[in-house]
C-alpha cells in the first residue's frame, strides 16, 4: 500500500464540550486547535473537526439504514481503517466504557474477498462512526 496524506473531515455537533469529552476522553483522539465552537482532533493522522451546530437534526433524521452483510449499516457514516492490533483495542477499550454499538465489533464477509473487522457507534451527536481492519491490508480494495 502506498503512503496515504491524511484526509480532513468537518462535521457538526451539538455540544463543543460533549464533542471534547467524546473525542479526546473516550476515543483517547489527541486535540489540536479548538476555538469556542470548533474542535481539530487527531484521528490516527487524519485532522477531524468538530462543530457545534446546537439544533441540529437528531440522528434518526439524518442517517440512513443500508443492509450489508445481514446488519443494516447507518449512512452516512466515517472512521478509519487501523491495524488488527489497534482495532482490537479499541473494541476493547469502548466496550470497557459501556459504549453502546449499532454494530458489534465482529468480523463481516468472513472467508470471503475483503474479509474485514469493523464495529459501528454514534457519537453523543448521532454521528455515525466505523472503525475496520483487514488481516491482508491488500484486502481493502479487492473485488
Amino acid at each position: 500500500m502506498s503512503d496515504l496524506t491524511p484526509f480532513h473531515l468537518a462535521f457538526p455537533v451539538r455540544d463543543i464540550a460533549e464533542a471534547r469529552k467524546f473525542y479526546g476522553e473516550t476515543l483517547g483522539l489527541p486535540e489540536g486547535r479548538s476555538d469556542e465552537t470548533w474542535i481539530d482532533f487527531n484521528l490516527f493522522g487524519h485532522q477531524i473537526v468538530t462543530h457545534e451546530r446546537p439544533n441540529m437534526a437528531a440522528a434518526e433524521e439524518r442517517n440512513h439504514l443500508n443492509p450489508v452483510d445481514g446488519h443494516d449499516v447507518p449512512v452516512p457514516h466515517f472512521g478509519v481503517v487501523l491495524n488488527m492490533d489497534d482495532w482490537k483495542a479499541l473494541a476493547e477499550r469502548l466496550r470497557n466504557l459501556g459504549i453502546k454499538f449499532v454494530i458489534e465489533p465482529y468480523i463481516r464477509f468472513e472467508g470471503q474477498v475483503g474479509e474485514q473487522a469493523t464495529m459501528f457507534f454514534l457519537d453523543p451527536s448521532g454521528n455515525a462512526l466505523e472503525f475496520k481492519a483487514f488481516q491482508d491490508h491488500s484486502q481493502l480494495f479487492a473485488k
